[in-house]
């Protein structure tokens, strides 16, 4: 009546719980005649079981082709599985009381076995049905054959052997959906932590063909990781193409891109639709530069977090490969301070109001590309007072706005002094 196969694994430790029916189960009021043919027939099925056994996984492999796949790969432990499940239904005939608790166990493991296996659950509850059917159709033989008078009191105790049969199947589809949950949870569970080792740059090298499976990316891919602060990643690239690994503040993106070496290749439209300025406010993006193979991805994590790292506070995406000066005086703090107060010393202890000038003034001048013209209309000011700062800025701090390595120096303090401050 159980038809299962035994599995040589588990994820289960301890004993197996053996969870209450939904219902209990309500017995027809039969008469002790009727009793006594049922218990002769049971009697009888008990020394046939092996017969009986053969006879269901007979119909099985006529009728289920995923018992048939069981069968074939591992008859002999699916034939005592099935007979040991038919044992405790006949016996249950007998004593229903005593037997309930091992039938109930019996039955609760195939559910998780049925599961682990990953049997459909509609061919398990049909060979429950089956398993049942013949049961019932051996007592009506046996008593046919026996005491043919004894048919009509038979019929009385159908609704309590189908009864047992129904209580039977909820139980099994409460065992196999749970097994079901629980194995699915494990799944994901090891999804992200294959995820998280791969992005924390501690992925073990023989992990690395079954990461790639699991995230369904190949293992010698060209990638980019994509770090987002401030706003959630489902607007972002989907399966497929990237994997999305939550994390506590910070969410990262490894994101599959094009073979090509160069600037091309970081330019696949996956990434460029992470790098979309479009989405909530104060969202922040940081793109790394691309990297070859999953095992390198934890560098290109490192990347990405350098990247955010320079994003403003109030949102925007920075690709770090075109920022590659603020990622060199973010990648070591220690040195952009230093910078900071070699150049830039003499402007910074100045009395607040006229160090803003002269600050505000030199950062206008590099970002209009050494124009003091235009710095003068940003400013709102004239050009000729833009220069007589641009003069005094240099006479503070001992360098020349003339001379490319000065200017170099220049450009790196002010941009330490923006993104180290406070």
């Amino acid at each position: 009546m159980h038809p299962a196969a035994r599995t040589h694994t588990t994820f289960r430790a301890g004993p197996t719980p053996v969870p209450q029916p939904r219902s209990r189960r309500i017995r027809s009021l039969i008469d002790a005649d009727a009793l006594r043919v049922l218990h002769r027939a049971a009697r009888v099925l008990i020394d046939d079981l092996p017969e009986l056994t053969d006879r269901l996984l007979a119909v099985l492999r006529e009728q289920e082709p995923a018992y048939r796949t069981v069968l074939e790969n591992d008859h002999t432990a699916t034939w005592q599985e099935v007979y040991r499940s038919l044992r405790h239904s006949v016996t249950s005939l007998l004593d229903p009381r005593g037997t309930r608790e091992a039938a109930h166990r019996c039955t609760w493991r195939i559910g998780v076995t049925r599961a682990e296996q990953g049997l459909p659950l509609d061919a398990l509850l049909h060979a429950f049905r089956l398993g049942g059917s013949l049961v019932w159709q051996r007592l009506v033989e046996e008593t046919t054959r026996s005491e043919p008078e004894d048919i009509r009191l038979l019929v009385h105790v159908a609704t309590d052997v189908w009864n047992f049969v129904d209580e039977h199947c909820t139980l099994v589809a409460d065992a196999y959906r749970q097994a079901e949950r629980q194995l699915a949870w494990r799944r994901e569970n090891r999804v992200r932590l294959l995820a998280a080792a791969l992005l924390d740059g501690t992925s073990r090298i023989a992990d690395l063909p079954e990461t790639a499976e699991r995230l369904c990316l190949p293992e010698h891919g060209r990638y980019v990781v994509v770090a987002v602060a401030g706003g959630r990643t489902q607007d972002l690239p989907p399966g497929g193409s990237a994997y999305w690994h939550a994390g506590v503040d910070v969410d990262h993106g490894i994101v599959l891109v094009g073979d090509e070496g160069g600037g091309e290749a970081d330019r696949d439209p996956v990434a460029a639709l992470a790098l979309s300025t479009d989405g909530p406010a104060g969202r922040r993006v940081g793109i790394g530069s691309a990297v070859t193979g999953l095992a390198a991805v934890g560098d290109a994590r490192r990347l990405a977090d350098l990247a955010l790292s320079i994003c403003p506070p109030d949102g925007g995406t920075v690709r770090l490969t075109e920022h590659l000066p603020e990622a060199l005086v973010v990648s070591c703090p220690e040195l952009g301070a230093t910078l900071t107060e070699r150049v830039l010393g003499p402007l910074l202890r100045l009395e607040p109001a006229d160090r803003d000038v002269l600050l505000d003034t030199l950062v206008a001048w590099f970002a209009c590309e050494g124009s003091a013209q235009r710095a003068g209309e940003r400013l709102y000011c004239h050009r000729n007072t833009v220069l007589n700062r641009l003069r005094r800025c240099e006479q503070l701090i001992g360098r020349s706005l003339a001379r490319p390595h000065d200017v170099v120096e220049i450009s790196l303090a002010l941009t330490a002094r923006r993104l180290l401050r406070g």
